[in-house]
């Protein structure tokens, strides 16, 4: 890997060496590095471009990483990675894409992620996006995600992208089965003409199974977002999803939620705020010495952590 690459892997990662564990590494489309253990096993795909994951039942206190990195403009790629958890396993995926973009086409990466997680197992899942680059080409990620959760499996799930990808769409779909839990924690910020959308869909199928869908966002001068979340509640569940956002400038963010209740013990809520930044808040850090613009930051930073 070169240094941008290796710029790109820290961005995404907070790598700064390979890492201990299971890790497989992608840059502009070619495996770069790979390591299995005892435990978790990575097998690439014969019919498609991605890789397996496979987590013995039991595995605790280990973590893959799979981060991918492009820097070549006009290169374009889908891949398609499935994740096998196995019963009672405890595991950290750490993934994230970085483009660096210095030509005039577009680059572009879809991500298909595919997670199976066993009775009772624990996932803790991360993805962070970042772009880069001063060509006009655009840096274009579409990452889509598929849970399914047994019995009593949960699963966290946390995605940021907070500079310098031109266009999104995730799309995110998962079942929630008797006892299980999923959390989704997002964080965007997109600013100049940038779009993000956000698409949730979950069904919960079992009695006592649970979601919590959270997105914080933050948009900028012509930048446009969009929020969309289904939860259905088809067993006694309970469901919440929550959307807030500051927007500034001439930007433009949309929230549309929707649930749905096909059962008496259904508890399903929907929040949702969007606002610009209160002027009071503002003018007691600038009261503290700092400009309006430096304001404006803090208090962007404090609202994305």
């Amino acid at each position: 890997m070169d240094a941008i690459q290796q710029s790109l892997l820290e961005q995404v990662t907070g790598l700064h060496e390979i890492p201990a564990g299971a890790y497989n590494i992608r840059a502009n489309g070619q495996m770069a590095g790979r390591n299995t253990t005892a435990n978790i096993d990575i097998i690439t795909k014969e019919d498609k471009s991605g890789i397996d994951i496979r987590i013995k039942p039991g595995t605790k206190s280990e973590s893959v990483h799979i981060p991918v990195v492009l820097s070549q403009s006009g290169l374009k790629e889908s891949v398609y990675n499935d994740f096998f958890v196995g019963e009672n396993a405890d595991v950290t995926i750490i993934a994230g894409c970085g483009i660096h973009n210095g030509g005039n086409a577009a680059t572009e990466h879809s991500g298909i992620h595919r997670f199976f997680v066993e009775k009772n197992a624990k996932v803790r899942y991360v993805e962070k996006h970042y772009g880069a680059g001063d060509g006009n080409g655009e840096r274009i990620m579409n990452p889509a995600t598929e849970i399914h959760l047994a019995q009593g499996a949960s699963l966290e799930m946390e995605t940021v992208q907070i500079k310098g990808i031109d266009s999104t769409k995730r799309t995110t779909k998962a079942e929630v089965a008797e006892g299980a839990s999923l959390i989704i924690k997002e964080k965007i910020m997109t600013h100049g003409r940038q779009y993000a959308e956000t698409d949730f869909t979950v069904d919960m199928n079992g009695d006592d199974s649970s979601v919590n869908l959270i997105s914080r966002s933050v948009a900028k001068e012509h930048s446009r977002q969009l929020f969309k979340s289904r939860i259905i509640g088809n067993g006694k569940c309970h469901g919440h999803s929550e959307c807030d956002a500051i927007i500034m400038d001439e930007a433009s963010v949309s929230a549309i939620p929707e649930l749905t209740a096909n059962n008496i013990e259904a508890n399903l809520i929907h929040e949702a705020a969007i606002g610009k930044i209160a002027g009071e808040q503002l003018m007691k850090l600038m009261t503290l010495g700092l400009t309006e613009k430096e304001a404006e930051e803090q208090i962007v930073n404090g609202f994305l952590k």
